[in-house]
């Protein structure tokens, strides 16, 4: 299956602020690093961390992903409400659902403002997750 070839399908982790507020990026975001097909961004400030593993986004990324600043954050942000929504019911549903593409869920609160790269990634790996595992997390999927 598709998963010999996934070293780690998805590590995703958003470790979010008790604060209640809106938060907005500031300068000391880390730049985006990527290592052996892992992508990486962190606030420190904001507690969070994105880490996304799977071979072949970062070439896909750079390659068939729209440029940063085609869509706006705030579509991306619309865009990943549902689709983290509907990740997280398929990894609450084991047996009619892959484990080994859905394996943990993601905490993305709509009410914080992560900033334009982290809606990016999520929502660029969303479309690359779709398209390369042939699934429909909701509506639409751009063919890249």
């Amino acid at each position: 299956m598709k998963n010999n070839f996934i070293i780690l399908a998805f590590i995703f982790c958003i470790l979010l602020s008790c604060k209640s507020t809106k938060a907005t990026l500031t300068s000391t975001d880390k730049p985006l690093t990527t290592q052996n097909d892992t992508i990486r961004i962190a606030n420190d400030s904001l507690q969070y961390e994105v880490i996304i593993i799977d071979p072949g986004f970062s070439t896909w990324l750079v390659t068939r992903a729209y440029p940063r600043g085609y869509h706006t954050q705030s579509y991306m942000e619309n865009k990943n409400i549902f689709y983290v929504s509907e990740w997280n019911l398929r990894v609450l549903q084991p047996q009619r659902y892959d484990p080994n593409l859905y394996e943990m869920t993601i905490n993305y609160d709509p009410n914080i403002d992560y900033g334009y790269e982290v809606n990016y990634l999520i929502y660029n790996y969303m479309i690359y997750f779709q398209n390369t595992y042939k699934q429909k997390l909701n509506g639409y999927v751009p063919m890249r």
